[in-house]
């Protein structure tokens, strides 16, 4: 078995990186496919603007002219610089269930990483905010909400046995859509409200929505500035992110929590559409289209992918204002199930809020570290 370094400028190289997913979660009925544009996207050095300040590279292992597996390494000097830190991370971690292809693409990050002075290798995380985060250690019999890793139940073991470690843990909780919030979330929240000033701003059409992307940016960062694997995003990486998400999502899911003219907290709702994502087969084009198009009219699944609320502004109750937002938003929509995407363990307070609201714990994605010695 060799590791073969994949040329980013070669479409056939390119192909294979990005095929192999596809061929190894072929007969799985829970794996979603990414778009196979967003994924050349991503590994184009000119076009993705995450390279503007970074490093990646990605790498096969091939055996006899057969793909066994990939992982992408990455350098995000953003991040090493805003925590002072000399991290290397990992990310697109795939293989068959076989413990010496793990140890080969682990062996080649350490290497990769040693030779950049790194001290330490985090993953799995994506290139920018809003990339998938973890491997998936629980809940493999659920359906992945919109965008969250789905991968095989043995990668946990294959990762730890080259090495690696917990870091943290992220929960992903399920809400039914006929849930009653308690009473006392809706009296709070008008109280906080009335007293503090607060008021939610909805958006009309995506062209709106686009308007207000510099400002949610900025909040968004200093929300999450205190977040495992945070690093700040850039206005050009968050247009990115906008592109993604508004080509599937309904403007009138995202709420802003305002006081006076300021932004103070944020709600990202998505239809969620993974039924139709499998059908595509990762291409948009000449019918991925019409599965999209048929199950955002028929979908009755919600995600909440990002709730934040300024650190000024915490413990003042915004957070039931936000929490009264997911439940108006289920109901006015009709939709019956609900999926509260990703909350980091270390995030009780959240977690608490939550739970009392009535999520369900269901599926859990963790992050491993490895210190090089």
């Amino acid at each position: 078995m060799i590791i073969q370094k994949v040329n980013t400028r070669s479409t056939s190289d390119v192909k294979k990186f990005i095929a192999f997913s596809f061929e190894l979660y072929i007969k799985s009925p829970f794996w979603v496919p990414p778009f196979i544009s967003d994924m050349r996207n991503v590994m184009d050095r000119d076009k993705h603007p995450y390279y503007a300040h970074s490093d990646a590279d990605f790498y096969l292992a091939v055996q006899n002219g057969k793909v066994l597996g990939r992982i992408a390494l990455l350098e995000k000097r953003k991040y090493n610089e805003y925590h002072n830190e000399k991290c290397a991370f990992f990310y697109f971690f795939d293989t068959v269930n076989e413990q010496d292809v793990a140890m080969a693409l682990f062996q080649q990050a350490e290497m990769w990483a040693r030779e950049r002075a790194l001290t330490n290798i985090l993953g799995p995380f994506g290139f920018i905010q809003g990339d998938s985060i973890g491997i998936l250690v629980d809940g493999h019999d659920r359906r992945p909400a919109l965008g969250q890793a789905y991968n095989y139940d043995y990668y946990n073991d294959l990762v730890q046995s080259a090495g690696f470690s917990k870091k943290a843990d992220f929960y992903s909780g399920y809400l039914r859509g006929d849930h009653q919030l308690p009473e006392r979330f809706f009296s709070i929240a008008d109280n906080v409200k009335q007293k503090r000033g607060f008021w939610i701003k909805s958006f009309g059409n995506k062209k709106e929505l686009r308007d207000w992307i510099e400002p949610v940016q900025q909040v968004y960062n200093a929300a999450f500035s205190h977040n495992l694997g945070y690093s700040p995003m850039s206005l050009e990486e968050a247009h990115v992110v906008a592109h993604r998400l508004l080509a599937i999502g309904n403007p009138r899911l995202i709420k802003l929590v305002m006081k006076g003219e300021d932004i103070i907290g944020f709600l990202f709702a998505f239809v969620d559409i993974t039924d139709g994502l499998r059908k595509t087969r990762g291409r948009m084009w000449p019918v991925g289209w019409t599965h999209l198009a048929r199950d955002l009219k028929k979908t009755e699944w919600i995600n909440f992918n990002g709730t934040g609320i300024l650190p000024g502004h915490r413990g003042l109750g915004a957070n039931a204002v936000l929490y009264t937002e997911m439940a108006r938003t289920v109901k006015e929509f009709g939709f019956k199930h609900a999926d509260v995407v990703q909350i980091e363990e270390q995030n009780v307070k959240s977690m608490g809020d939550m739970s009392a609201i009535g999520v369900q714990w269901y599926k859990k994605h963790r992050v491993y570290e490895k210190i090089l010695r």
